[in-house]
């Protein structure tokens, strides 16, 4: 029993989390159990070797001075073995030397606290209040990350961000390209409200950012720019399609640079336009008459299905009925590349499901972000979401289409050798 009653008060940034506790003790375990068998294997690959005297030349030496690793749940204590090699010397360039994989060497926070980062400053957290949140989010051991480590990480931001947009691509082809304009809720410094956004899939069958930059009102004039940037950098193969809205500056500038590349309006954003002419009572059922159209088996069936739209709507409705027949052509482009890819190539949705979480990630503030600032944080988004994005489905029919193979109805089109007439033959 204590003998006072004085009442500890909890301190601003202190909370006692024995769960949280738990968990760090746990992770500081298997961490070093982690790094345990990663140097036992690290001296099994080297057990051959001896010294001139027949001894062992990789051996264990002790440990490297502890150091803190933060990660998502506070920091945890790292204690990680020291390999010493008994023949080379420290400044031999011979020596070997060992550095666990989950460790690198000045490791100070984990990629989850990296890709937090950027998030936080899109959120509206300014350079100075980030010790404060990270403080509540890891608790009050959260040191390193002061104004002034922030200042330092956005540079190099920058610097990435730099990097990427000057990269060459010379090498690089992409068979289809996504498009959009993205308008973030973090306010711009100037007229420029928004992101022009490409999104290529490769002839692998794997989707890359290819490129994107800030745009007044979707322009012609600023995608225009961004097309002919890619094209200077060594992008000279156009793509076999483009999917987009139907943002008229976007479909302006690809006519220009690319002229022969097929296009494809999104089927997503044209329900959403052609419903907005509706009365609410009309758009359950007109939806659904929408989806028999893109949904069809055959370019037929949904000629048939178009055509069943238009006459039952142009009656009374005329401006939804107009809204949807001056697209037809383009909206059914989908039908003439492989059926694999139809459910990628009817909407822009490889873009609007990444920037969601962006979008969700920024808030309108009092002050705006500078541009610069604005696109490294969004590029630094946008790079970690990369990693997980999926590869195409039927993505062996992507070389088919470099080649100049046609499709008909989602099917190969194969040409008999006597007669060179076109017949189908399943993919």
């Amino acid at each position: 029993m204590p003998n006072d009653n004085v009442t500890r008060l909890i301190q601003p940034g202190f909370f006692d989390d024995q769960l949280t506790e738990i968990l760090r003790n746990g992770a500081r375990a298997l961490l070093a159990k982690a790094v345990e068998v990663e140097v036992a294997d690290f001296l099994d690959q080297h057990a051959d070797l001896k010294t001139q005297d027949g001894h062992q030349r990789v051996v264990r030496h002790g440990h490297l001075p502890e150091r803190e690793v933060m990660t998502g749940i506070g920091p945890v204590t790292v204690h990680q073995p020291r390999v010493r090699d008994r023949v080379a010397g420290a400044g031999d360039p011979g020596r070997i030397r060992f550095s666990p994989s989950i460790l690198p060497p000045y490791m100070r926070r984990s990629k989850s606290i990296e890709a937090l980062l950027p998030i936080l400053y899109l959120k509206g957290i300014s350079t100075g209040d980030f010790s404060e949140a990270l403080a509540a989010l890891l608790g009050k051991d959260a040191a390193g990350l002061s104004a002034s480590t922030i200042g330092r990480l956005k540079d190099g931001w920058f610097d990435e961000h730099a990097a990427w947009q000057k990269r060459d691509l010379s090498a690089k082809r992409y068979v289809y390209i996504w498009a959009d304009g993205i308008h973030l809720e973090a306010r711009l410094e100037d007229e420029k409200q928004c992101i022009l956004v490409l999104i290529g899939a490769t002839p692998e069958g794997r989707k890359e950012l290819v490129g994107f930059t800030d745009g007044a009102r979707e322009s012609a004039h600023d995608w225009r720019g961004l097309l002919l940037d890619l094209k200077r950098r060594g992008l000279d193969a156009s793509p076999r399609l483009v999917i987009a809205d139907g943002a008229l500056g976007f479909w302006k500038a690809a006519g220009e640079v690319w002229p022969k590349t097929r296009e494809q309006r999104c089927w997503v954003h044209k329900t959403a336009n052609v419903l907005a002419k509706l009365p609410k009572s009309q758009q359950p059922k007109a939806k659904r008459a929408l989806q028999e159209i893109w949904m069809a088996e055959t370019r037929v069936a949904a000629e048939l299905a178009f055509e069943a739209f238009i006459e039952s709507y142009a009656l009374k409705y005329e401006k939804a009925a107009d809204c949807l027949a001056k697209d037809r052509d383009t909206l059914l482009a989908f039908y003439d590349f492989p059926a694999e890819h139809w459910k990628h190539l009817r909407t822009t949705n490889p873009i609007e499901s990444t920037f969601a979480t962006v979008r969700h990630r920024t808030i309108r503030s009092k002050g705006c972000l500078s541009n610069k600032t604005a696109l490294a944080m969004v590029f630094k988004l946008v790079e970690g979401a990369q990693k997980s994005w999926r590869r195409l489905d039927g993505h062996n029919q992507l070389p088919k289409l470099v080649l100049g193979v046609t499709f008909t109805d989602g099917v190969e089109v194969i040409a008999k050798s006597n007669d060179r007439q076109p017949t189908t033959a399943a993919a």
